[in-house]
């Protein structure tokens, strides 16, 4: 498998998670946290710019999708 092929795999794999759990992914679960991590590594690559402009875009698209289950402050 090539690493476009990997990526768009743990991309896809990602946004079925959040959508079927409506939930984020935790890094407590040993489950998850592989794409947690995967999440949170892409996240730094796009802030640092080291993503490449296609998956830009595609990633902001799973990064709102995972906006509209983060958790709120209970005293708000």
């Amino acid at each position: 498998m090539i690493q476009e092929e990997r990526w768009m795999t743990n991309y896809n794999e990602v946004k079925t998670f959040i959508e079927t759990n409506h939930r984020n992914l935790s890094k407590y679960d040993l489950e998850e946290r592989r794409l947690y991590t995967w999440m949170k590594h892409n996240r730094k690559q796009m802030n640092a710019g080291g993503l490449r402009s296609e998956r830009i875009a595609v990633f902001k698209e799973l990064l709102a999708l995972s906006e509209q289950y983060k958790r709120k402050n209970q005293y708000e």
